[in-house]
């Protein structure tokens, strides 16, 4: 039965707590900060809340019973959330905003210490994935890839996490899953949270005694039942990325496991985090079977948590909004954004570096391609460009079917086309080189004009530059990127490679700006039968159009099993998403009541 087990007294089957807490500490809990003397440190339980539930129905003493935070309830219909003023963005580039990101610094501090924290590092075995599984992404002109990350959050009882909320039963659930795509201009990124109760086809998935399991579908089949497949204490993280490619067509590059006693070390050894919530809470929304409010758990408004009081706050679904994994997921995201900036405006002090970097490796499960400091290193650096706007939050377009979640079909499929065909969420063409801000050269001298060049322009030098900018106006995937290299080759300097804002452009155009026709014309020498037009803008643009996508081979440009570029997305998807520097006070909550 693909069913996972009934929900703990906390909820640990839910949308996530841990979950975006474990994922929002894999997320966000390095660029390599935290307070010194934390190490891995645990918190001891808080009294009256979940362990003490938990103790009570375990006849373990304690007040209260055993509570149920049941099944996702709330009406179906979305409701766009709130934006607050954003805060000022005083911090430009996240330093390696994953857990792994604290390690940066670590080869410095002594051969120890590094040796110590490999130690710490355990793997996933990659014998349990699929056999059948989607493509590889494919390289952009640039040599760059995306990468695809799956952060999962377990609600594991073992290693101290049953005090701090894990599941009462044997095994392991995945409180919360995030897929994590990595642009590969590795400046923009997308979060993408499954919620736990959608329905899913589970493929074959290996078992801790070596069998494979039939491929499970059906009305009863929950996404977060993968993980639990097998009971093992580890959870079956092997599965969950088979069934999240399965679901998305995406091919996941690497899986990291957290589960809570890491997540609640990670966050106390960055100081803790800010959040913010629109109520008070209570020990009663906490643990609504001790049947009293009880006492105050966490204030409303602004105030920083860390340990029991992070988990409190991420697994929290009661008392605010409709009570649905929907509104705790919303509040999950707005904790990991929270989280990165935390740790960026720390920076990378070794005396603070030390216990996050210890606390992360102890508390992370990784795939065999992270498995060591270096590894996890050199993937944190990666990222070292994404800023915090560029980061995003979703959830895919969802509607209720009973208690459960179907996932909304065709808006869901436009967003994993997306994701695979490198777009972000306001269709730019992450694929290729993007600059920040195409730089806008001086007029050159009048020169008098003269009938286009046919031949390739000469080299150009240093002292002469010619800046294009580039723009696909086709949807062959890539395009854009062979027409830069293509300007490269010729020595022309090219300012950036973007998606233009039409598609179905049939002529290629070269635009220039004043004073810059005759650059114009031997840009134009490279892209035969382009036409020029001139127009009010400063500096040059080649627009491509389907001649030069016919003339380099079509769709065929692309690289086989790259897609083309796929459709706008709908509103359903680009209204719903979060960044990393919306306010923390606004979109924590979902539909009405509490």
């Amino acid at each position: 039965m693909a069913r996972p087990r009934s929900e703990d007294p906390t909820g640990s089957a839910g949308s996530g707590a841990s979950g975006s807490g474990s994922a929002d500490g894999a997320a966000a809990g390095g660029s390599g900060t935290g307070t010194a003397g934390t190490g891995g440190s645990i918190p001891a339980p808080r009294t009256g809340g979940r362990a003490e539930a938990r103790r009570a129905a375990q006849g373990k003493g304690g007040r209260g019973g055993a509570g149920g935070d049941g099944g996702s309830a709330g009406s179906g219909h979305r409701k766009a959330g709130g934006r607050g003023k954003k805060p000022e963005r005083n911090m430009k580039k996240i330093v390696g905003w994953t857990a792994v990101g604290a390690l940066v610094l670590i080869a410095g501090t002594g051969g120890a210490i590094y040796f110590k924290l490999n130690g710490n590092i355990k793997t996933i075995d990659s014998d349990g994935l699929s056999k059948d599984r989607p493509p590889e992404s494919a390289a952009d002109a640039n040599g760059n890839k995306p990468v695809n990350i799956l952060l999962i959050g377990s609600d594991s009882r073992g290693a101290g996490n049953s005090d701090l909320g894990g599941g009462d039963a044997e095994g392991a659930r995945s409180d919360t899953t995030i897929l994590l795509h990595v642009y590969a201009d590795h400046k923009n990124a997308i979060g993408v949270s499954i919620p736990r109760n959608t329905l899913v086809t589970i493929p074959p998935c290996k078992l801790p005694n070596g069998k494979w399991t039939k491929e499970q579908k059906g009305k009863d089949v929950l996404f977060n039942a993968a993980f639990s497949q097998g009971d093992s204490s580890e959870g079956n993280a092997a599965c969950t990325q088979n069934t999240v490619e399965k679901l998305t067509g995406i091919r996941v590059d690497h899986t990291l496991v957290v589960d809570f006693s890491g997540f609640a070390a990670m966050t106390k050894a960055v100081g803790g985090v800010e959040v913010c919530l629109p109520k008070v809470i209570y020990e009663g929304d906490i643990n609504p079977n001790l049947q009293k409010r009880g006492a105050q758990v966490l204030p409303a408004g602004r105030q920083k948590v860390e340990g029991q009081k992070a988990l409190d706050y991420v697994r929290l679904r009661h008392g605010i909004g409709d009570g649905s994994d929907i509104g705790r997921m919303k509040r999950q995201q707005a904790f990991m954004s929270s989280m990165i900036s935390t740790v960026k405006k720390k920076g990378l002090e070794p005396t603070t570096l030390l216990p996050l970097a210890d606390a992360a490796t102890k508390s992370l499960r990784v795939d065999e391609g992270l498995n060591s400091v270096d590894k996890l290193m050199s993937f944190a650096l990666s990222l070292k460009n994404i800023d915090l706007h560029d980061l995003k939050f979703v959830t895919p377009p969802w509607r209720y079917s009973d208690a459960n979640l179907d996932l909304v079909k065709p808006d869901v499929d436009k967003l994993w086309e997306a994701i695979k065909a490198d777009r972000t969420l306001d269709g730019k063409d992450a694929t290729g080189e993007q600059a920040a801000a195409p730089e806008t050269p001086a007029a050159p001298a009048a020169t008098p004009e003269a009938p286009p060049t046919t031949t390739a322009p000469p080299a150009r030098t240093a002292a002469t530059p010619i800046r294009v900018a580039v723009y696909n106006g086709t949807t062959v995937n890539g395009l854009g990127a062979k027409a830069g290299d293509a300007l490269k080759a010729a020595q022309f300097t090219v300012t950036g490679v973007n998606q233009a804002k039409s598609t179905n452009k049939l002529t290629t155009t070269v635009e220039y700006g004043a004073g810059q026709k005759a650059n114009a014309e031997k840009v134009a020498a490279l892209f035969p039968g382009a036409t020029l037009t001139s127009t009010t803008a400063a500096g040059i643009s080649v627009v491509l159009g389907k001649d030069y996508a016919d003339a380099n081979g079509g769709a065929s440009t692309a690289a086989p099993g790259t897609p083309v570029a796929p459709a706008p997305l709908p509103s359903s998807v680009t209204e719903e998403a979060r960044s990393a520097d919306d306010d923390i006070c606004a979109n924590t909550s979902y539909g009405s009541g509490g």
